[in-house]
């Protein structure tokens, strides 16, 4: 099985190392750097990765999608996505991967192992969340925010066809992934938040509440034939 690791980051200089020298151990390593301004490009080519460039920040969905776009054609089996910021144990790259024979995309659920160190308003946001995006697609999943998850290789289209640039896209990545009728598993992983550090404004969850609202508005009429 061919495996390539896909990590957008923006300022992770002080996790990206280890992040890029633990999952090489699984597959190839693709970084991409989303405009950062501290040395995360220059820690992660040194660590083995090949690097991306933006000259600018994109936002996590662009980052992602440039690079899928890089490795699309390159013969790998499965594509695993992974965050930056050392929250993420590379270890788990193998359980993931390991189930995508069943299962198209394969999530790395933190709800499925113990969550006491997650922020209590993450916790309380990504429970609604999932909860909405169950009852729009009909999956039964636990934890639909992970950024760390594995998709077979044949389904990479579909990451370049979410139209969405910033963190609405690991949601709209679910809701397509339902109307392409794929099959998605989740296992087990734990998480590290140390170092984690949020990007996401006041500006972001509008834009989310108002992909939420509209993709519930359009599954309402569907039910009811309008």
């Amino acid at each position: 099985m061919k495996i390539v690791i896909i990590i957008p980051t923006y300022n992770e200089e002080k996790a990206i190392k280890d992040v890029v020298e633990g999952a090489i151990a699984y597959g190839d390593v693709v970084v991409v750097d989303d405009g950062s301004t501290d040395d995360t490009a220059t820690l992660a080519k040194k660590a083995g990765a090949v690097v991306l460039n933006h000259q600018k920040n994109m936002g996590k969905g662009a980052a992602i999608k440039t690079g899928v776009k890089f490795v699309i054609d390159k013969g790998y089996d499965v594509i695993v996505l992974m965050d930056g910021d050392g929250q993420h144990n590379p270890a788990h790259i193998k359980s993931l991967t390991s189930r995508i024979n069943g299962a198209q995309i394969v999530i790395g659920s933190r709800f499925m192992d113990d969550i006491t160190s997650m922020p209590l308003q993450r916790r309380f946001s990504n429970k609604i969340t999932t909860y909405l995006l169950n009852y729009i697609t009909g999956y039964h999943l636990t934890d639909s925010q992970s950024g760390f998850k594995a998709i077979n290789a044949n389904h990479a289209q579909l990451l370049l066809k979410i139209p969405y640039d910033d963190y609405v896209y690991e949601s709209e990545l679910i809701r397509i992934a339902a109307a392409h009728g794929l099959i998605i598993d989740e296992v087990p992983i734990t998480c590290n938040y140390t170092l984690e550090k949020s990007y996401i404004g006041t500006a972001d969850l509008l834009k989310y509440m108002i992909f939420i609202i509209r993709i519930l508005s359009h599954e309402i009429r569907e039910k009811i034939g309008i």
